[in-house]
């Protein structure tokens, strides 16, 4: 078993305020950042921001200000953000940092010496938005199949990568490392694609400066798709026992650049593939498609404020599998407060804490202060916890049955509590296996709801454990 995790989201376009979209990419890397914490293993958690381009180059614009300037001044919100939902990370890297441009600089220089980077022209449709070309069989009835905007008619000198010449390889690789892309749905889409013919990719622009100088033509601005791959092996350069990444979270609207383009550059450099890429759906909310024009956004403290951060962590993870799409609804995400987090966990953690407060200091020397008497006090209740079960389940992100098996665990476990009458028979035993699974589910919950489940181990770690404050407050 590999003693590491590598684990990255993509980095996100600086051009407004970090939203729902960006938090639930975010906390399943978090998540699983912590779990492979848990087991033991050396994380790092890379996100960042894309700073380059003619999207940034024209937003700054509108404000009056220099690209950088631009991006400087939301940088800290995306970090506040994080901060606010415990992201864990270990590098927020942006594409305007010194060591980035130099390996991108490194990178095109070498496969340009290759031989796979050569000049040509190009006419095309552009989209903006997506910073990228569209042949007319990839438009849908003529308009950008991501953004449903007209495209702009483009001819200019560029630079090509050779990617058509890496089409064999890729299927190939496809095929010998079938967890490379997941879910296994998208590998189907991505082949059905390549199969129609894969063109080179234009990687230079000349009709804006915002961007990294190619290294072998100055009056060329790195192409931002090409700039902005590179910034995952950028970010453990210098911690190489990090590469190749373990997982690299994406959304699917920019599954091809990450499955296609993505493995054909490392090909090209020579350095190695990573391990794989999940492919995760889009969240609309209530019903509708998130849309800052249209009002159908949450951002962050929106977000948070509805029941609180670890609410918020639970919902996102728990009410669709990883890789499908799902609709937000404050009232949805209510309800998953209520009904699971408050009364079930904190129905159970206020309950046993009850139940054992009165007992005091005693309660703790009888099971913990004499020598073996843990050992001789068989836990028959932590049995039922299938933790095979849950290993299997993180290993292959299925996160929300994940929380599907632990609270099926704390239902057991209250069913425990009321079939046992403790508060009648004053069967300390009892008590005793409800207070270390109630531990083991607080360790489990840890990568999920991190605040929550320190509150919970500290409670019950204690010599001493007193009533404390309920966990969950229900909103009515």
């Amino acid at each position: 078993m590999k003693n590491k995790f590598y684990v990255t989201t993509p980095i996100y376009y600086p051009n407004d305020i970090p939203h729902i979209g960006h938090a639930y990419t975010t906390i399943i890397a978090d998540v699983l950042a912590r779990w492979n914490k848990f087991k033991g293993k050396k994380v790092f958690l890379l996100t960042g921001t894309d700073e380059h381009g003619k999207k940034i180059q024209a937003i700054a614009e509108k404000f009056n200000k220099k690209p950088k300037e631009f991006t400087d001044s939301l940088i800290p919100k995306f970090k506040d953000a994080w901060k606010k939902l415990n992201i864990d990370y270990d590098r927020f890297i942006r594409t305007t940092d010194k060591d980035h441009e130099k390996v991108v600089k490194e990178i095109l220089q070498k496969i340009y010496n290759k031989g796979d980077i050569y000049k040509g022209t190009y006419k095309g449709l552009y989209c903006t938005g997506c910073e990228a070309y569209y042949t007319d069989k990839d438009l849908k009835k003529g308009y950008c199949p991501i953004h449903k905007t007209k495209l702009e008619k483009l001819e200019e000198d560029t630079y090509f990568f050779k990617l058509s010449k890496y089409k064999n390889k890729l299927i190939e690789f496809y095929k010998k490392n079938p967890k490379f892309i997941l879910p296994k749905n998208k590998k189907k889409e991505i082949l059905n694609r390549l199969n129609k013919g894969l063109l080179d990719l234009s990687i230079s622009r000349t009709s804006f400066d915002w961007g990294i100088p190619l290294p072998f033509d100055k009056k060329h601005i790195c192409y931002v798709w090409f700039d902005a791959l590179l910034n995952y092996y950028t970010a453990v350069k210098k911690n190489k026992e990090f590469w190749p990444p373990d997982l690299q979270i994406v959304a699917k609207d920019i599954m091809w650049f990450h499955a296609v383009i993505w493995p054909a550059i490392l090909m090209s450099a020579e350095i190695k593939l990573p391990e794989s890429i999940f492919i995760h759906g889009y969240w609309t909310i209530n019903k509708e498609k998130i849309s800052k024009s249209r009002g159908k956004t949450i951002n962050i403290n929106e977000l948070i404020s509805i029941a609180g951060v670890d609410s918020a962590r639970y919902f996102l993870l728990r009410e669709i599998p990883f890789g499908k799409d799902g609709d937000f609804s404050e009232q949805a995400l209510i309800n998953r407060h209520n009904n699971e987090l408050a009364d079930k966990l904190g129905n159970l953690v206020s309950r046993v804490e009850g139940l054992i407060a009165p007992l005091g200091v005693p309660f703790y020397t009888e099971f913990y202060g004499k020598k073996n008497s843990i050992e001789k006090c068989e836990n028959k209740l932590i049995k039922k916890l299938n933790l095979k079960k849950i290993e299997k389940l993180f290993e292959n992100y299925e996160l929300d049955k994940v929380l599907n098996e632990i609270f099926a665990f704390v239902d057991i476990c209250n069913e425990y509590v009321q079939n046992k009458k403790p508060w009648e028979t004053k069967n300390k035993k009892v008590l005793y296996e409800l207070k270390e699974s109630i531990l083991k589910i607080a360790e489990l919950l840890w990568p999920f709801i991190p605040e929550t489940s320190e509150k919970i181990t500290k409670q019950f770690s204690a010599k001493k454990i007193i009533k404390s404050e309920v966990l969950f407050k229900k909103i009515i």
